[in-house]
């Protein structure tokens, strides 16, 4: 079921209406919300609700375990059953049939051909975030760093709860659990801003994504039939469709979090403002960056072991990260590039620092940090060549193509022929604008607090501008590339 579906604007007000009948109480309201959740999960194909179940059988098991003994390697052993049985799923359902073509092309190079059919494998919507949501549990328990939970309701209610279930936040039990545990009752306020950001994350999606979307997959599906201009737009305007789409899923999770008095972690910060790619991936996805510093990074030595052990941590990190996204080299090498940029900007701290003292540079000023910024986003948008294209062949082609001059059609509405006449592409421009010059006010202040403090008059007109703008300028139809695309993922 979808954010920006039909069946979900009917799905929603009926969750919403109930669960505030039932939301004084706990247990029938963590049955309700365990309920829906299953049933929003199981729009798209209930055969796959087993996983789940599965998954927080096995957990909440191996969680209590864990607090019977003190044996270490009991303790292990508990711990290596909830690894396998998680990562197990996760890979024979998202990487089985990476692992076969990739042994069919390694026999390839050494001439030989083998014939291996890969399997038909559906897979599961949202995998890869609901199984690292519920193996921070099990690792938090096992690391002391948690008391498990003997509250079973409570524990399943919280791997699958909707909002986020498929595509974040990735939250940590530590974090969202003990929400379960408490009762609630109707705050105004929060019923407010979370429509708020539900409207935001709508715009992001509706009038931005899938707007700039069709433009994307036209010249990225047929990428042997542009050049110069045509790609690198095309290539800008993905940037902001991942973004849009992404953050726009995030804030519609966080926003109907909160209208039900829930607390979900915050998932980007104007991260094209970044001025650094270490920096950009303190913005970025935010809840993963810091699962994999959590229990990737620092457990493999994090800097603790000496400078090259902290560069191969960082660039294993990412490779890991890459092949998280999708079982494809493309993914791969899309995370390898930002491994190797982040090596590179902590081998050159160093310098920088030296630079900036020696010629007395204010490294806070505007020009150095539009420069930076700058930079940083041209790595980005090359990066996302990558993880955009259907494959590294395609990939190589656009980067190529791009360097073609071709500029010269420009003057003959050249940027109107990609898939958008010319108002498409100009409302996707000034969505564009509307959507940084926002980030950059969120930034200094929060925008929905601030609107809420304006008399209700501003605020009412503001709340049917805003309705008005989706309504209208929404992307519909069979044009409008409706699944999130990290549902993929």
């Amino acid at each position: 079921m979808l954010f920006n579906s039909l069946d979900f604007a009917i799905f929603f007000p009926l969750v919403f209406a109930f669960y505030w009948v039932v939301a004084k109480n706990k247990t029938p309201r963590n049955v309700f919300l365990l309920v829906a959740s299953y049933f929003f999960y199981g729009w798209w194909d209930w055969r796959f609700l087993f996983l789940i179940a599965i998954s927080s059988l096995v957990d909440y098991v191996v969680g209590y375990q864990l607090s019977q003994t003190s044996h270490y390697n009991r303790r292990k052993l508990l711990l290596g059953l909830s690894l396998l049985v998680n990562l197990g799923f996760l890979c024979y359902f998202k990487y089985t049939n990476f692992f076969i073509e990739t042994f069919v092309d390694s026999f390839r190079l050494f001439g030989k051909s083998i014939e291996v059919s890969t399997l038909k494998i559906i897979l599961p919507v949202g995998i890869s975030f609901y199984t690292f949501q519920t193996l921070s549990y099990t690792i938090d328990v096992y690391r002391n760093q948690l008391k498990p939970t003997k509250d079973i309701l409570s524990f399943f209610t919280f791997v699958a709860f909707f909002p986020q279930l498929v595509a974040g936040p990735i939250e940590r039990a530590s974090h969202l659990l003990p929400q379960f545990y408490k009762t609630y009752r109707f705050n105004y306020e929060h019923v407010k801003s979370g429509l708020l950001l539900m409207a935001f994350g709508l715009f992001k999606k509706m009038v931005i994504a899938d707007r700039v979307a069709i433009l994307v997959n036209q010249v990225y599906n047929n990428p042997s039939e542009y050049y110069g201009y045509e790609t690198i737009v095309a290539t800008i305007f993905f940037a902001f469709q991942i973004y849009c789409d992404f953050s726009g899923y995030s804030d519609i999770a966080i926003g109907i979090g909160r209208t039900m008095g829930f607390d979900l972690m915050k998932n980007f910060d104007s991260p094209y403002f970044s001025k650094s790619i270490t920096e950009f991936w303190r913005r970025w996805h935010i809840s993963l960056s810091t699962w994999f510093r959590d229990y990737v990074y620092i457990p493999l030595g994090g800097n603790r072991k000496g400078e090259a052990r902290t560069y191969f941590n960082l660039f294993t990190v990412f490779l890991i990260s890459g092949l998280w996204h999708g079982a494809a080299m493309t993914f791969i090498i899309w995370g390898a590039i930002h491994g190797l940029i982040i090596m590179l900007e902590k081998a050159l701290i160093p310098l920088k620092t030296y630079t900036y003292n020696t010629l007395r540079v204010n490294r806070n000023s505007f020009s150095n940090k539009l420069v930076f910024a700058g930079i940083t986003f041209l790595i980005v948008c090359i990066s996302w060549v990558f993880f955009r294209a259907n494959s590294l062949k395609d990939a190589f082609s656009i980067i190529s193509n791009s360097l073609v001059d071709n500029y010269k059609d420009l003057y003959y509405g050249g940027l109107f022929k990609l898939g958008l006449d010319r108002a498409e592409f100009w409302v996707a421009i000034v969505a564009i604008a509307v959507l940084l010059l926002f980030d950059l006010f969120h930034k200094k202040k929060a925008a929905i607090q601030w609107l809420s403090s304006q008399n209700a008059v501003f605020r009412y007109f503001v709340y049917v501008c805003i309705v008005f703008v989706i309504l209208i300028f929404g992307v519909y139809g069979d044009m409008a590339p409706t699944e999130f695309i990290y549902f993929q993922f």
